[in-house]
């Protein structure tokens, strides 16, 4: 059997961070599930098909990495999925103490699954997705913080938040 993981989250949207971590895991892992999370609670930007959309976009050249969406406990997917991985991305301390404690709830409600932490390159480790919508909103360039399909839809969406505005 190929080892397997997956790399959850929610992607809204992809930024380059997001993709080095999938490529950098797809290098070492046959198999590797990006599993867009259903997240209302979260009020997304991006509904969950345009997330899963700019995700197959950005990841298309990598070979063994599959799109789908998951809702409900991680672990609960995983099991469903046959899969004891999950890959998470740290960019810094913050990130860890947060992921340390999803981590650590994962094992406790599946002990058999491991939790893989990876890296992201130092030339990604300041963005974020919150970040990208803020500079977004406020207008700026985000050309070298996301894949160039995401940089279309997010020209796309600010457009449209845009349009109703009244100019004094």
């Amino acid at each position: 059997m190929k080892p397997s993981a997956i790399y959850p989250g929610t992607f809204d949207p992809m930024t380059l961070g997001h993709l080095d971590i999938v490529r950098r895991a797809s290098e070492v892992i046959d198999r590797l599930v990006v599993a867009v999370a259903e997240t209302p609670r979260k009020q997304p930007w991006f509904s969950l098909e345009e997330r899963m959309a700019m995700v197959a976009e950005a990841t298309r050249d990598l070979p063994g990495v599959e799109i789908t969406s998951f809702h409900g406990l991680l672990v609960d997917f995983a099991r469903a999925q046959g899969i004891r991985a999950l890959v998470r991305g740290l960019r810094a301390f913050s990130d860890f103490e947060y992921e340390f404690q999803m981590a650590l709830s994962n094992r406790k409600l599946a002990p058999d699954i491991e939790t893989i932490f990876l890296m992201t390159s130092d030339t990604f480790s300041y963005i974020s997705s919150s970040v990208v919508k803020e500079i977004t909103s406020l207008g700026g360039n985000t050309v070298d913080l996301v894949p160039p399909c995401v940089q279309v839809m997010l020209s796309e969406k600010h457009k449209g938040q845009n349009r109703g505005a009244v100019s004094s």
